[in-house]
């Protein structure tokens, strides 16, 4: 009876032990304490996301530092992207902030939305998904008129097609329909 609670009991302590040591590792992630090649696209453990400032000192030299933003990311904290993700969505670690205009490059476009991006990186797809949305445009539909057709993609976005249409254009009270959620 003993070592069959043992048994049963054993695998479940080995993997909180093996959990708590490893967030042990890893510990928590303070933008503040980030150096600039990880800064940029991180999110601290409190999923504020992180931002790389430049600062110029009196005597000219600049100055990188990482900083927390209040823009929270929806589902994920404690992140700092990889290299691979960086690279397949076409970001560069050295940028300071983000713009919606990046959407209308077809090249970003194509790679943001490429399966190695938008399937494999859900920070960057969440931080891109909500700066669309902000825009009143859908990531999954602008990414699904990339695959189809990327001048028919950039076309329609810049038609606002894939956009929503705003209030007054349509006369409809805010109902409080809830935001839509990244695809992953």
């Amino acid at each position: 009876m003993a070592s069959n609670f043992w048994i049963k009991t054993l695998p479940i302590l080995a993997f909180a032990l093996f959990a708590f040591f490893f967030q042990a590792t890893l510990g928590e992630i303070t933008c503040e304490h980030l150096d600039e090649d990880a800064c940029a696209y991180a999110v601290s453990s409190v999923a504020k996301r992180c931002v790389l400032e430049k600062h110029v000192k009196k005597s000219g030299e600049e100055e990188y530092t990482c900083g927390t933003s209040e823009i929270e990311a929806d589902k994920i904290k404690n992140w700092i992207e990889t290299d691979q993700c960086i690279k397949s969505c076409g970001l560069d670690r050295k940028s300071f902030g983000i713009s919606s205009d990046s959407l209308l490059e077809s090249g970003f476009t194509k790679m943001l939305c490429s399966p190695q991006c938008y399937k494999s990186c859900p920070n960057v797809i969440d931080l891109y998904f909500n700066l669309a949305a902000g825009e009143g445009v859908f990531l999954p539909k602008l990414c699904e008129a990339q695959r189809a057709n990327t001048r028919r993609g950039m076309t329609e976005i810049r038609s606002s097609s894939l956009a929503a249409p705003g209030p007054a254009s349509t006369g409809v009270k805010f109902l409080g329909v809830a935001p839509a959620m990244p695809p992953f």
